[in-house]
């Protein structure tokens, strides 16, 4: 019989989308109160592979991501997710002259196999966790590369964020070298 164990620490990361590039900034100082230290930022690049996001968000859309510094146990997930909501809430309430939804965060971690998503939202493809949180395989990374699966989002498959990510992957394994997680 197998016996458990526990899981090997992750790296946790969002992925922010907004039209106003300045609170792009200030959305990762206000995870960082929560998820420790950013230690990689993404360029900030266009979000222009969809319109999904237009009605609630306004056009153009910005896309920019950030990595945590501590390592964290993958069952944080759910518990990430309903912070980065509440801190959406918050800006939301802050720039309550603007769009309805003026800031997306996607909270997710890396490890060394995988990127994991967070949703609200329940599909076929996705696990239920906790406290209406759902985790969603999102790209594998096999033969040295990111790759999606038929339900990835373009932007993720369109190999924009590899290089980020791989980053944040090469973080891990130095870190995953010397480090305790937390949570």
């Amino acid at each position: 019989m197998a016996q458990p164990s526990p899981p090997t620490p992750v790296k946790f990361i969002c992925g922010m989308i907004a039209a106003d590039r300045s609170l792009l900034p200030r959305a990762t100082a206000a995870m960082a109160e929560t998820f420790g230290a950013v230690d990689i930022v993404s360029e900030v690049m266009d979000f222009d592979l969809t319109n999904y996001y237009a009605a609630e968000m306004g056009r153009p859309l910005f896309r920019q991501f950030a990595a945590f510094g501590p390592l964290a146990s993958p069952d944080c997930l759910a518990t990430a997710k309903c912070r980065t909501n509440a801190i959406e809430a918050d800006f939301a309430a802050q720039c309550a002259a603007g769009p309805p939804r003026p800031i997306n965060l996607d909270v997710g971690y890396v490890c060394l196999s995988r990127l994991i998503l967070a949703s609200m939202k329940d599909f076929a493809h996705r696990i239920y966790l906790a406290d209406g949180v759902y985790a969603e395989l999102t790209l594998q990374y096999r033969d040295g590369r990111w790759q999606g699966l038929e339900w990835t989002f373009p932007d993720y498959t369109s190999g924009r964020y590899d290089a980020f990510l791989t980053d944040v992957r090469d973080r891990l394994a130095d870190q995953l070298r010397q480090e305790t997680p937390g949570c």
